[in-house]
């Protein structure tokens, strides 16, 4: 009777063990197991860093054109002093270059000029008569920069840049009249930016101020103030 008595005990206590949790060891340390312990899930926001460009839009197809490399500065500097030419102020008004992004795209942030999205094909128009002075074929990426001179209005004379995501550019040298095509939208790319820039072959950011990833410097302000001033509706950025 005691055996049977203290075999029942036993056999209450195992079943009791097992519903509680189990201990094992896992390369000589102990770990429990159980319901209480099991991990919970803890989800993490990813925030974006400071200084980095926008996601590369267009999956897996290559960014620019791998083989292309920017010129030196030097060359750039002297293509653009021997293709500006002399601009008067004049009271002709601007249009609005990017209506595309205002319309159906995204206005990005603040850096050496503002960064936009847009459809694929979608153009950049040139504000007023303009001529194009140069384009860089590896700026960023793999990826284009164009300038070109205002030759109308109150910015008469000066340099502004659209570069990164473009496609289909306007031959250096030539003109164009306001609303003509200066650049597409392309395909895929880290967006674009629209800046000012200057005829030392630097945007106007980095020539005044020293633009590093993650500032947001006066020039780039100022080109979006002017495109707000023409309606884009581009924020503050």
């Amino acid at each position: 009777m005691i055996r049977r008595v203290a075999l029942v005990l036993v056999a209450l206590t195992l079943a009791g063990c097992g519903a509680a949790s189990t201990s094992t060891t896992n390369g000589g340390r102990a770990s429990t197991t159980g319901t209480s312990s099991l991990p919970r899930a803890r989800p993490q926001a990813i925030e974006p860093v400071a200084g980095q460009h926008p996601t590369v839009v267009g999956g897996d197809a290559p960014v620019g054109d791998p083989h292309a490399h920017a010129p030196p500065l030097s060359q750039v500097r002297a293509e653009l002093r021997l293709a500006v030419i002399s601009a008067r102020v004049t009271s002709s008004r601007y249009i609005n270059p990017l209506p595309y992004v205002t319309c159906c795209g995204h206005w990005g942030r603040t850096d050496q000029g503002v960064d936009a999205t847009m459809p694929v094909g979608a153009p950049i128009a040139a504000p007023c008569r303009i001529k194009v002075l140069a384009i860089e074929p590896g700026w960023y990426a793999g990826q284009p920069l164009v300038y070109y001179e205002l030759l109308e209005g109150p910015d008469a004379g000066k340099v502004q840049y659209v570069s990164e995501q473009i496609t289909d550019i306007a031959t250096p040298g030539s003109f164009l009249q306001q609303g003509q095509v200066i650049a597409r939208f392309a395909p895929s790319g880290t967006a674009i930016e629209f800046g000012w820039s200057t005829l030392n072959g630097v945007t106007l950011a980095k020539a005044t101020t020293g633009y590093e990833g993650g500032q947001i410097p006066p020039a780039g302000l100022s080109i979006r103030a002017w495109l707000n001033a023409l309606g884009a509706n581009a924020g503050t950025g």
